[in-house]
């Protein structure tokens, strides 16, 4: 093995060793999700303690953007193996905000996306809630069209609500193009799980999409 494959197996090592050590602390989570009540993690949640633990194991993260992409580099300061972590570069559209701080609302939101991804942190109880509360508190209106959609569908729906619901006030751009994924009848679905409040907003957006074409 080369010296280039001997760091690149100790980076992994190291950031195999840093989830361990997070997953052993007590992390308290400040974000609140109000439509599906649930706590969920900030990114100053759990950003300190990485980077503690990085700076313990020798390890660096470097978040930087591009036009078309967002990336996490991962270092080992003491023999230069590298990982490297990406997520495609979204956009915002946020009310009584100028260009400059649409970006900054988009890089905040990644910087948290690769972070999570980097130190495998997942929230079962956010899909707990979304997926076992939620949905019969907001059946969809419908019913022709919900006989259409299964049951195991219905319950992906009801997260993707969830999601909707959780970001469309900060960036209905991300938000509408998820509920656009949907084919018609699950769209349907989507809507009576939505509440009113995010169906105004998509709508909205989508005819000011439709009036700039």
């Amino acid at each position: 093995m080369n010296e280039v494959s001997k760091a690149n197996m100790m980076v992994y090592k190291k950031l195999s060793d840093a989830r361990k050590k997070l997953r052993s602390q007590e992390l308290k989570k400040t974000g609140k999700n109000k439509f599906a009540n649930y706590d969920y993690f900030e990114l100053v949640d759990f950003l300190h303690p990485t980077l503690k633990i990085f700076d313990e194991l020798g390890l660096i993260g470097i978040v930087s953007f591009t036009k078309d992409e967002a990336s996490l580099d991962i270092v080992d300061v003491e023999n230069g193996g590298m990982i490297t972590i990406t997520s495609p570069f979204g956009s915002a559209a946020l009310k009584g905000c100028h260009e400059v701080q649409n970006i900054g609302a988009v890089e905040t939101y990644q910087r948290r996306y690769l972070w999570v991804a980097a130190m495998e942190i997942v929230e079962h109880d956010a899909l707990d809630a979304t997926t076992q509360k939620d949905a019969p508190k907001h059946k969809p209106t419908t019913d022709p069209v919900n006989n259409l959609v299964s049951e195991e569908r219905k319950k992906k729906i009801a997260d993707i609500a969830a999601g909707v619901e959780e970001i469309y006030e900060t960036n209905i751009v991300e938000a509408y193009a998820e509920c656009a994924k949907l084919e018609d009848e699950e769209k349907t679905v989507l809507w009576g799980y939505l509440s009113s409040k995010a169906r105004t907003a998509i709508k909205k957006y989508s005819q000011e999409m439709r009036g700039n074409t």
